[in-house]
């Protein structure tokens, strides 16, 4: 839904541009270029951050699941680690090897 909301103000932000300016040919199309392609960057950036939020919602899920999950070569499981949901990072317990060792939870696969 946002993202029709956003293509009709950039419509009309387009509309206002040809009817309402004293600019050139030109000059609209390198406005109306700059424009589009912050758009464009900002709906880039928008599904990469979904995309990496989603990646470390299912690492957090997997580890309450009980399961291991690999994160830089260290097996992460609820026997070693806790989990702090406040940042999603995982804290090594104490008496095991990985006491004190904080891994966030994106570089998890």
């Amino acid at each position: 839904m946002a993202y029709i909301a956003g293509i009709i103000v950039a419509g009309l932000f387009f509309l206002a541009l040809h009817y309402f300016t004293e600019l050139t040919h030109k000059q609209k199309t390198l406005v109306s270029a700059a424009v589009l392609s912050i758009i464009l960057s900002a709906i880039a950036f928008n599904s990469y951050s979904n995309a990496q939020s989603q990646k470390m919602l299912d690492v957090v899920n997997r580890f309450n699941q009980q399961n291991t999950i690999k994160c830089n070569d260290i097996d992460v499981n609820s026997t070693n680690f806790t989990l702090s949901i406040g940042t999603y990072t995982f804290i090594g317990k104490e008496h095991t090897p990985n006491f004190g060792q904080m891994i966030s939870a994106s570089k998890c696969e």
